[in-house]
């Protein structure tokens, strides 16, 4: 089936450390300004829950997809008629995972990742994935992963996904800095270019990361500051687009995608049209 054309909303959206029912009451105003805006699919952050590393995780993490934070989302989804892309923390039996899930604009879930490639400091808060997953959707085949694991050696996950038939891959993130950093004599965001670009080269697939952005005020990285700077990048290697750079720099932004088949792909199989705008200050 030849995908269907189809407008992605990056939601760089503000994620407050341990404030689950915030985070998640935020998330579905946000899905449904995306929605309002004509988004068919919605990437949303890392963790956006509960905050990546939040300590909150050990106690405060639900199942998915009967947890409430999922099933919230799962509704967002339904009511808008818009898949949704998003980072939960998962408890499963008494493990704790850095999870994401891919859910059908009916509100299933059609696929669910379990980070792979966790940073040391986060193993003390999550067990690992095992696994990869991709979902057939009539925009093309969604692959999904979680942010580092797009630096994994060799690149292995974003190129298993794309050996597995990958169109697009969707990677919830939480891209953080020291409180020092001064993003203008050192630019936030080669680390990810460096991952995304080779691999969108070599498979002709769009790689599409967005961060959450905050003040992270707990656990191993606190004082540091979660800055957006969320990153699309075509099949042909080349940047689509940047999300702006700070801990109060949310915003929500769009892409009108036009997929071709692979062999037929190049620089003219997006085309690019960044809108920012909304309620809720973004």
């Amino acid at each position: 089936m030849k995908p269907h054309p189809f407008k992605l909303a990056l939601i760089q959206m503000e994620v407050s450390g341990g404030e689950k029912e915030r985070n998640i009451r935020h998330a579905v105003e946000l899905v449904s300004e995306a929605a309002s805006k004509g988004a068919e699919v919605a990437l949303l952050p890392e963790c956006l829950d509960l905050g990546w590393t939040h300590p909150s995780s050990q106690t405060m993490a639900e199942e998915i997809p009967d947890g409430g934070p999922c099933q919230a989302l799962m509704q967002a989804a339904r009511d808008h008629g818009i898949y949704v892309c998003c980072g939960l923390t998962e408890k499963a039996g008494d493990q704790i995972y850095n999870s994401a899930v891919i859910i059908s604009k009916d509100g299933e879930i059609l696929c669910k990742h379990r980070k792979l490639n966790e940073l040391d400091i986060g193993h003390d808060y999550y067990a690992q994935g095992d696994r990869l997953n991709v979902a057939e959707t009539e925009f093309g085949t969604f692959g999904l992963m979680i942010c580092a694991d797009g630096f994994a050696k060799d690149h292995v996950v974003s190129r298993s996904l794309s050996y597995m038939g990958a169109d697009v891959i969707l990677s919830p993130c939480a891209w953080a800095v020291p409180s020092e950093h001064d993003n203008t004599k050192a630019p936030y965001g080669q680390i990810w270019r460096e991952s995304y670009m080779p691999v969108a080269r070599e498979f002709s697939v769009a790689i599409v990361g967005v961060s959450c952005v905050c003040n992270i005020t707990d656990g191993p990285w606190k004082g540091r500051k979660c800055i957006g700077s969320s990153l699309a990048i075509a099949p042909s290697g080349e940047e689509i687009l940047q999300g702006p750079y700070g801990p109060d720099a949310e915003c929500i932004m769009y892409i009108d995608l036009k997929p071709v088949p692979r062999p037929a792909r190049g620089t003219d199989w997006y085309d690019m049209r960044v809108e920012r705008g909304g309620a809720h200050g973004i």
